[in-house]
């Protein structure tokens, strides 16, 4: 458990390393020299197969529309297969010239100067986003660069300014552009596969959240690892496994919330969170099927596209909905867990709303980033969660372990008086009638000795056989403790008399005894049997007694349980933990000739009376017992 608490720590400092990567912006340029070119022109082409010699001619000129970096993309219209775009270079005097391009949304890619090909990209798959670095050579100043776009669905074009400089330059910005989310998203991944090595050593009852946090990690990480352009640009052998990747992690994301809120809060509200759980778990095996059965059927594969886009949508919305609604609720509740999921889910929905906002503002001409902040303040809610649910396990299970250390205490104990009053029982008769008969001849040899010194023996004699014989009687209590006259006992009139018996001998030891009664207080049981054990307790206070010593006894009755509680509570020497653990033991005394049979018959007496006796003591400052009792109504 300790081992899990230190990873969790590990999972929150590499979250904020993780999360520092973004702080360094990455459409940072250098401080070289660079040209920003801030226009171009732009066609659309039905033909597909158009080349550049087609769009470059005289005839077309008319058809080029001017394009700036203020204007925002546009979406494909339906009857056009392409569109052309037209760069003009400014003069240039550089050693490794080279034009940089950030923003370019398109799926397919090809760009001509002087009619030559100099770069191509081509995707089988719906990732529009493109950012390129196109080497230049010094004849190509003032020439003009065509770029052939083609994509199914989106928006299409250049958005921003474009820059020319050095390639050694713009080549820095072009490879950081994109990393930090490879950084980001492995992070992530590194950490949940970590965390699966972690949790096959934890108990299973803590198995469920915990994989479900797992997969929420993993499925974040995949996300924004396969959603940067960087994989797309460098390494576009890997492009359909990425881009269908980003599917299979975002199908597989909601299941795991709903499973770990499910794991956090219970089923929820008419069973809400357990519903939507196993709706999500239903679409996301539909949705893998689809994706299964679309790489061998191209009409599956459309199909997929419209139920993996739209109807994941709408369950996402819905989905946020209620669990914003159980936070809330959740909330008024004042469950702690479920404000600080709260305050993590709302973070991220304050800042991936408000870039959503601001996306749909600009058009959908907008790259979409700050939203990976709030991510991290959401898997850093859920994180915390988890620790305090180990924790808040951890404490449970230590305190099952001291409640059955007790009972294991209790169940030593029971047994222990068991054997006692089965020797008890055989013993006790046996052995009382010779001790009487014992006494008798040796008050009868006192009363003729005329030795002072015999005398003085015999008397020693016949208190020491007293002594046995009280040993005997508290063995025969202990082992028939049955009330034989159970009655209806009024607490009050009891604890009255005991005062009146105990008072003197606490004056004689220099101390008080104050009684507190509330009335109507009554109880099943035998009143001398009663009176027997309360008074082998008080006397045990007063033969405690320090300095102005003091005894405390107050009876009342504790409506919600039901019961009649007794304290007696003395300022005495007290007792130590080691102490407190063997009270009630056979043989077991801190007095000098103490055997410890009165305090065990105190406990059996209070325990046929269907009551219990606690004791807390501390050294030094007193010891206080509780009792309780059944009430009974008279």
């Amino acid at each position: 458990m300790k081992a899990l608490h230190k990873y969790v720590i590990v999972i929150v400092l590499s979250l904020f390393i993780a999360s520092s990567f973004l702080a360094v912006s990455a459409y940072a340029q250098s401080s070289a020299a660079t040209t920003a070119i801030t226009e171009w022109e732009m066609m659309w082409e039905e033909n597909p197969d158009s080349t550049v010699q087609d769009v470059s001619s005289k005839e077309r000129e008319g058809e080029w529309v001017l394009h700036s970096e203020n204007d925002v993309l546009v979406e494909k219209p339906v009857d056009m297969q392409v569109a052309w775009v037209r760069i003009k270079l400014p003069e240039f005097d550089l050693a490794r010239p080279a034009l940089s391009i950030n923003n370019l949304s398109a799926r397919d890619v090809t760009i001509y100067i002087n009619e030559k090909i100099v770069y191509e990209s081509y995707r089988n798959y719906s990732f529009n986003k493109n950012e390129i670095i196109l080497p230049l050579i010094p004849q190509e100043s003032n020439q003009n660069i065509y770029l052939k776009l083609a994509t199914s669905t989106g928006l299409i074009g250049i958005k921003g300014k474009l820059t020319l400089g050095e390639y050694q330059y713009l080549d820095k910005s072009y490879m950081k552009y994109g990393f930090l989310d490879v950084i980001l998203g492995a992070a992530l991944v590194f950490i949940a596969l970590g965390l699966l090595l972690c949790f096959l050593f934890i108990k299973k009852i803590y198995l469920a959240a915990a994989n479900s946090l797992t997969i929420i990690i993993l499925s974040v990480g995949i996300m924004i690892f396969t959603n940067s352009s960087f994989l797309h640009k460098f390494y576009p052998q890997v492009g359909v496994t990425a881009y269908y990747s980003f599917d299979m992690a975002s199908t597989l994301l909601m299941p795991s919330i709903f499973l770990f809120f499910e794991q956090v809060f219970g089923k929820g509200p008419y069973q809400l969170i357990s519903r939507f759980r196993k709706i999500h778990m239903w679409f996301a095996l539909v949705n893998i099927a689809f994706f299964v059965v679309g790489f061998l059927l191209d009409g599956v594969r459309n199909w997929y596209s419209i139920y993996g886009s739209a109807v994941f949508a709408l369950f996402i919305l819905l989905s946020n909905i209620l669990l914003i609604v159980l936070l809330v609720i959740y909330c008024r509740q004042k469950n702690t867990e479920a404000i600080i999921l709260s305050t993590g889910f709302s973070m991220f929905a304050a800042i991936g709303g408000g870039e959503l906002v601001w996306y749909y503002l600009k058009g959908m001409d907008y790259y979409m980033f700050v939203w990976k902040w709030g991510i991290l303040c959401f898997l850093g809610a859920l994180v915390i969660i988890l620790a305090r649910r180990s924790i808040h396990n951890y404490e449970q299970l230590m305190k099952y372990s001291k409640q059955m250390e007790i009972f294991n205490l209790e169940l030593q104990r029971s047994e222990k008086m068991d054997i006692i009053s089965q020797l008890a029982a055989s013993v006790a008769h046996e052995v009382r009638n010779p001790l009487q008969v014992t006494r008798g001849f040796l008050q009868i040899i006192g009363e003729k000795a005329s030795n002072e010194k015999d005398k003085t023996f015999m008397l020693l004699a016949i208190e020491e056989l007293d002594r046995a014989a009280e040993i005997i009687t508290d063995f025969l209590t202990f082992a028939k403790p049955q009330l034989e006259h159970s009655t209806i006992l009024n607490i009050g009139e009891e604890l009255q008399q005991i005062e009146g018996i105990l008072v003197p001998l606490a004056t004689m030891q220099g101390g008080i005894i104050t009684v507190e009664l509330e009335s109507e207080l009554y109880v099943r049981g035998n009143s001398s049997k009663f009176k027997q054990a309360l008074i082998n307790i008080i006397k045990n206070s007063i033969e405690a007694f320090g300095q102005n010593g003091a005894i405390h006894i107050r009876a009342y009755e504790h409506e919600s349980t039901n019961k009649v509680i007794i304290h007696i509570k003395d300022n005495g020497e007290g007792m130590n933990e080691a102490d407190l653990k063997r009270l009630g033991e056979p043989y077991y005394s801190k007095k000098t000739k103490g055997t410890g049979l009165g305090l065990m018959v105190t406990f059996r007496i209070i325990e046929v009376m269907n009551g219990t006796l606690h004791f807390s003591s501390e050294k030094g400052v007193g010891t206080e017992a509780t009792i309780e009792f059944p009430l009974e109504k008279k």
